[in-house]
């Protein structure tokens, strides 16, 4: 009896647990389809990506048998076919090759139509291609995006590149759609809202260097200056006054006279608009005021100005190793030597001489390597590892302190040059002096706001205490 129950139990559990596979498969989401027209370096790459991240991807393409190579796991059909299996297309295709796409009116109404093309130059047509395409296909819901990305971007993934992806279209629907597939794929997407935005983010890939170019210009402009300033003052005057040649002198000496200048002129000014804002703070007793335009400016491109002021010591440093290899250094350490042992004579040790050329060479060394830490800490894979506190400290107190290395540096070098006469060719002071100038005042304001008092009113006013105005006050009495 108890063999027969055994048996009949098997029976029963037998089914059961035999049917446990096939659920399991069934289960399983069918992968969303996904469809491309174009199978050019873009295309290929955004299929490759799609098919990593778990998608479907089929490819639209005038020649489905001749089109080139794909993916492996892609397939290629025709534009209609293709366009009738998926809700999603991607169009990786120039806009003069558009107009095709109003043949497939019946296929692509009611799809998302995702442009990612860009122009050769702004202003090239007078609408944006996204507006142009939803205007040639008004059945289509179509998205703007992916086209601030590149191919190599695709396939490195979003750890090598750039993480953002913008959007814009004037279906909610569509955007969430589209911002789907950016986020499985590992990017941040950026809602730039309707379709009216798509000529901004079209402009987005032919700007060139848009945060750098007023540091550039600050950089080229002080760099013209102060070149043709020691040109004139050293070769133009050697050649008038004395009749000597020594324009040869232009490649090096005086090219390691000029990058040090601009370098230190720089990172004053990295430091002198956030000074600026703090007296700016305590003028108006509140925080909660804006900073003028020309300012907000300053400060949010001191980056920029850091990394080539870093630039320019790069210089200033390779340009100082190699004088002791130069041609006229060797020349005229020879004909130093020759000359005074001809004439029996010995040079006298001098102490002062030492210490100074010690120091000034000591205040550069570690001015540099806090140039370089700066400029280290100032990358994206560094300062994400760092705290907000940790980052604050090196750029801020650091920073200072490299300020304060590099200026006396500077005035080690000069020593008292600036009381002999014969430093001023043409009653004009050395380039050094001039570069003096800005960082100096850049380090005595901040050791005024360094003082207690004036320490403690700053921290107040930036936790949000603001100083009433008597004027203020008097109007709301009369108001009660």
């Amino acid at each position: 009896m108890s063999t027969d129950r055994l048996s009949s139990m098997s029976k029963e559990v037998k089914p059961e647990s035999v049917s446990l596979c096939p659920l399991g498969t069934a289960a399983a989401p069918e992968q969303e389809l996904l469809c491309i027209f174009g199978t050019g370096d873009f295309g290929r790459s955004l299929g490759q990506r799609l098919l990593q991240s778990g998608y479907r991807v089929v490819y639209g393409s005038r020649r489905p048998h001749s089109c080139g190579p794909v993916p492996q796991g892609a397939q290629v059909m025709s534009h209609a076919a293709a366009a009738q299996s998926a809700s999603v297309v991607f169009l990786c295709i120039h806009r003069e090759h558009y107009d095709f796409l109003a043949t497939l009116e019946p296929q692509l109404k009611g799809k998302v139509l995702v442009d990612v093309s860009n122009n050769l130059k702004k202003n090239l047509y007078p609408e944006a291609n996204a507006e142009y395409l939803q205007r040639l296909i008004p059945g289509a819901h179509v998205v703007k995006a992916f086209n601030t990305l590149s191919a190599w971007a695709l396939q490195h993934g979003p750890s090598d590149s750039n993480r953002q992806v913008y959007m814009c279209a004037n279906s909610a629907a569509a955007k969430q759609a589209v911002a789907e597939v950016a986020t499985k794929l590992g990017f941040t997407v950026l809602d730039r809202g309707s379709l009216t935005a798509a000529r901004e983010l079209e402009d987005f890939p032919l700007q060139l260097f848009p945060e750098w170019r007023l540091p550039l210009r600050v950089a080229i402009g002080l760099t013209t200056f102060f070149f043709f300033y020691v040109v004139i003052r050293d070769v133009v005057y050697a050649y008038v006054d004395q009749g000597k040649d020594i324009s040869f002198r232009i490649m090096v000496s005086l090219a390691n006279r000029v990058f040090p200048v601009v370098s230190l002129i720089m990172l004053s000014l990295c430091y002198l608009p956030g000074v600026i804002a703090a007296f700016l703070q305590l003028y108006r007793g509140t925080k909660f005021r804006r900073f003028p335009d020309w300012l907000d400016r300053w400060m949010l491109c001191r980056k920029q100005l850091g990394l080539l002021a870093l630039g320019f010591a790069f210089l200033h440093v390779l340009y100082t190793l190699i004088i002791p290899i130069r041609y006229y250094v060797r020349f005229k350490i020879a004909a130093s030597t020759i000359s005074k042992a001809k004439e029996n004579q010995t040079s006298v040790f001098d102490t002062t001489t030492a210490w100074r050329t010690d120091s000034y060479y000591s205040m550069g060394i570690l001015g540099f390597g806090l140039y370089l830490l700066l400029g280290i800490t100032s990358l994206p894979s560094v300062s994400n590892a760092l705290s907000w506190r940790e980052f604050s400290f090196i750029q801020s107190k650091l920073g200072y302190l490299t300020l304060f290395f590099c200026t006396f540096h500077t005035y080690l070098y000069g020593w008292d040059k600036f009381l002999r006469p014969s430093y001023y060719k043409w009653y004009t002071p050395p380039a050094y002096m001039l570069c003096l100038v800005v960082p100096t005042v850049v380090i005595v304001l901040k050791l005024l706001i360094l003082l207690p008092c004036v320490d403690r009113s700053l921290i107040r006013i930036r936790h949000g205490w603001e100083r009433t105005n008597p004027e203020d006050d008097s109007k709301k009495s009369l108001l009660t």
